[in-house]
């Protein structure tokens, strides 16, 4: 609001043309890689969670380690439903709608399942956010008619993860 009085008096209004733009800032950069990486986090915090629990002997070193998980494992999750959150709003337009008629479900279908996540700490609550990202990230490829092929990531927790064929 400031900006725009102190331009209005610096600019004539004819000088300025009016722009418009499908996010604050038109990057057009988008990967869901980022809510696939979050909702791996997510699994791997639900594993070392389980592993922790020793039943009621845990230490006070434990309790805080499990303390940071949890912490850590709810931030993941709200960090894999902001990225979907943001493809889905800022590039699904017409055209990718008509295409993937379904992603207004399967994007709600992932903000819940990313809040099943923060409630508790079962494995399989993980898998599941972690199965709708990667439909999610195969429809969005498709959108650029760019293959993807499931793999194994390299890393903990060893789940399968749809990535773009890129060509080198």
């Amino acid at each position: 609001m400031i900006l725009h009085r102190i331009l209005t008096k610096l600019i004539p209004a004819n000088a300025i043309e009016n722009a418009a733009a499908h996010c604050d800032i038109p990057c057009k950069i988008y990967d869901p890689y980022s809510a696939q990486y979050a909702a791996l986090s997510v699994i791997r915090f639900m594993d070392q969670i389980t592993e922790l629990d020793t039943g009621d002997n845990l230490s006070s070193a434990d309790l805080v380690k499990l303390a940071r998980l949890t912490q850590e494992k709810e931030t993941h999750a709200e960090i894999a439903k902001h990225e979907i959150r943001v493809i889905w709003g800022d590039y699904f337009k017409q055209p990718q709608i008509e295409q993937f008629p379904h992603i207004h479900e399967l994007a709600h279908k992932i903000m819940l399942a990313g809040s099943a996540c923060k409630q508790g700490i079962e494995r399989d609550k993980g898998l599941d956010l972690l199965s709708l990202i990667n439909e999610f990230a195969a429809a969005f490829w498709a959108t650029k008619s760019v293959e993807t092929y499931s793999a194994t990531c390299p890393f903990l927790p060893s789940e399968s993860v749809v990535y773009p064929k890129l060509n080198a």
